[in-house]
């Protein structure tokens, strides 16, 4: 489509603003700040995605106006006077591009707790807790209605002094929308009872705001429009709010979310992950936009691809779009779409690595962009290198295929000697679950990309060391992977081998054989590929606790088996976290499926009615034991790494990664040592058992300065 005629691509009019295109980023706190100021890692950010083209960037998920709305992760203090002109650089560099920049203001609420910062009590309109933060909120007062209302208006005040285009007051789940809910709001006359008074707080915020920074800053509200749940906020009353926001005359523009946040499977229903729906809200939102008439309409909700996007604009459904995870993976989406690129776009897969890794307290980031949230140090385009090399690369999944796409993107000769007769790895065998097969579209993005690179791809190929060297490398990558470490029970006291889990092996090739030798116990693996079938009676310990495990329970709860899943942690599956979480617990809770934290499993033998299981705790004192027909078990990975040690001898390097080069973003020294002429590297699983996000950033980091 020519660009004159894309409708993403059409300017749109915010009042005295004027947006050069219909993409946005919606808000959403990355949590880059450093001491609660947006400074140069989280600049960079930012400006990243104004360099590409797009309209509007909204920073700051959840900016906290007030010192009793400590954030849980790492968020904007917009209540203190030294974000100004931080504000202000990010701003002025955003602009320098010609994106527009907004920021979003709230006070959480009850979405917070007490022991956070200051060790203020969290307030709320009612005493009801949220699951989700846990803390039991103070029932607010008339005083700390009045202070909050000037809080806002300190904080709108300070973000005009920045000279942000707008901001957005944030209404579900924070404080305004604890007002707005039935559900958390407990008080009387004039915050409590009627809509009209449960919206009066709200409408009390704007006045104070409008008076500080006039009437033509552009406000809006990123606000909740049904809640779905029972006693909370209904469609019709969330029309009537919009309304009455539309028609205070304070309000230019509504971003519109469905659903509730106070729990993780509500929070993830308001934001989808892989495996649910894309776009899910969007005829609900479009909805709205029509009864509403004339006040333009936000929204964002697992928008993913631009496709989706091109038509909720197109179709009337929304004014602007937001493609905000999407911009993660692909900062540069509108300048593609510009390029008649779209075909070479990043794909966002889902995987919401980006925001579980938030709520654990980590930096957002994309599973498989590692130069997100590293722009200072990563980059997202390549330049060429001065002296093309060979190089070889062993091992065609995740990590083996970006540093072929890197490699090649910097002009470099490029081998890639792959096993199997398909690229993917672990990624291609995971994507085997139906919840997960989006996860293909980091493989299939890769091979794209490599292909257009001229990369030499040479499949059903076990390579030894003779076949890397008649090659004539320059560089040698090992990312061979690993194969599932199932070896970790020890063998009941006066059994022989033959009749308990044996204490190492050998692995063997082939899906038939991937628990490593081991004839009592299978692994994650096994089921997931289909090469074990489930038994009837199941135990699968899960000492790893990552995605393989709860894609084999699936797999055996399904089959109608009762199953098992225990594991030595305080909590099951801590490496999947809370949002990737739901759909899982959503699927297993319907089947015989039942979990067992804080026991350990000891040892497998034979019985005579099935296989006895053996089970203690790390806590001490405790011996069970279970009957059963199958055990599986999940304990992450072994390198595969033979060929690496064949090789490193003769390289120059004696496969050694000089750290201080890598973290420093240099290229890595050559050995004096005497070789046949080639570096050795190794990464992913090759090197230890950690997850794709980590293989990715292994070659990015590496290959981006040979």
């Amino acid at each position: 489509m020519a660009p004159e005629n894309d409708p993403l691509l059409q300017p749109f009019q915010l009042k005295h603003l004027r947006l050069k295109n219909r993409l946005m980023l919606t808000s959403h706190e990355p949590a880059y700040p450093e001491d609660g100021m947006p400074k140069a890692k989280y600049r960079a950010y930012h400006v990243e995605r104004a360099k590409a083209g797009i309209a509007l960037t909204m920073t700051a998920g959840s900016a906290a106006v007030s010192r009793d709305s400590p954030p849980v992760f790492n968020n904007i203090l917009a209540y203190k006077d030294e974000v100004v002109p931080w504000m202000k650089d990010l701003t002025d560099a955003c602009h320098e591009h010609g994106a527009a920049v907004m920021i979003q203001i709230t006070h959480l609420g009850r979405r917070t707790s007490w022991s956070k910062a200051d060790w203020l009590p969290v307030v709320s309109p009612s005493h009801e807790r949220e699951a989700s933060h846990r803390a039991f909120p103070k029932k607010m007062e008339d005083w700390d209605i009045a202070r909050i209302i000037k809080d806002y208006a300190d904080a709108a005040e300070r973000m005009h002094a920045a000279g942000v285009d707008g901001l957005e007051l944030e209404a579900y789940g924070h404080l305004m929308d604890q007002f707005w809910s039935p559900v958390t709001n407990t008080l009387e006359s004039p915050y409590g009872g009627s809509l009209e008074n449960r919206v009066r707080f709200t409408l009390e915020v704007l006045k104070a705001i409008r008076a500080r920074v006039g009437p033509d800053f552009i406000i809006g509200v990123r606000g909740v429009a049904d809640e779905a749940q029972p006693g909370g906020l209904t469609a019709e009353e969330g029309l009537g709010i919009a309304r009455y926001l539309a028609k205070s005359g304070m309000v230019d523009f509504l971003n519109i979310i469905r659903g509730h946040i106070d729990t993780d499977a509500g929070l993830t229903d308001v934001i989808p992950v892989q495996g649910m729906r894309s776009a899910p809200h969007l005829e609900f939102a479009g909805g709205l936009r029509a009864q509403l008439g004339g006040i333009p309409i936000f929204h964002g909700a697992k928008i993913q691809d631009v496709t989706t996007a091109r038509f909720a604009i197109e179709s009337g459904k929304l004014d602007m779009v937001g493609m905000t995870r999407a911009h993660m993976a692909d900062p540069h989406i509108v300048r593609k779409i510009m390029l008649g690129r779209e075909d070479t776009i990043r794909p966002c897969v889902g995987a919401n690595y980006c925001l579980d890794r938030i709520y654990q307290g980590g930096d957002a980031y994309c599973l498989h962009n590692p130069a997100t949230g590293r722009e200072l140090t990563m980059p997202h385009t390549l330049a060429r290198a001065e002296k093309p090399r060979k190089v070889v690369v062993v091992g065609a999944g995740p990590a083996g295929l970006e540093a072929a796409r890197v490699a090649s993107e910097r002009g470099h000769q490029v081998v890639v000697l792959e096993a199997a007769d398909k690229p993917g790895g672990q990624i291609r065998l995971t994507a085997q679950s139906q919840r997960r097969r989006e996860m293909i579209g980091i493989i299939d993005w890769r091979v794209a990309r490599c292909e257009e690179a001229g990369v030499q791809f040479q499949y059903n190929t076990l390579a030894d060391a003779a076949r890397v060297l008649a090659e004539r490398p320059d560089v040698v990558i090992i990312a061979t992977g690993g194969l599932p470490h199932t070896e970790v029970l020890s063998r009941p006291p006066g059994r022989s081998k033959d009749d308990c889990t044996p204490s190492g092996g050998q692995a063997q090739p082939g899906l038939g054989a991937m628990s490593a030798g081991n004839e009592l116990v299978d692994s994650t693996w096994d089921i997931i590929s289909g090469a074990v079938k489930p038994g009837k009676n199941v135990l699968l310990f899960d000492d790893a606790g990552d995605h393989a495990a709860l894609q084999a329970a699936e797999v055996i709860g399904a089959s109608g088996a009762h199953l098992e899943v225990m594991t030595p942690d305080r909590s099951f599956a801590p490496e999947v976290m809370a949002m990737n979480l739901v759909p899982y617990m959503r699927s297993l809770q319907k089947l015989d499926v039942v979990f067992t934290v804080t026991y350990r499993l000891l040892s497998v033998e034979r019985g005579a009615e099935g296989l006895i299981a053996h089970v203690g705790s790390d806590y001490g004192g405790v011996r069970k034991q279970r009957v059963v027909d199958q055990v599986i078990i999940n304990h992450g990975t072994r390198p595969l790494d033979d060929l690496y040690f064949e090789l490193k001898a003769d390289s120059l390097n004696q496969g050694a990664v000089d750290h201080a080069a890598l973290i420093a973003g240099v290229p890595q020294p050559h050995s004096a040592a005497t070789g046949q002429g080639y570096q050795l590297f190794r990464i992913g699983d090759a090197v230890s058992a950690r997850n794709t996000h980590a293989a990715i950033y292994d070659a990015l980091r590496l290959v981006k300065d040979l």
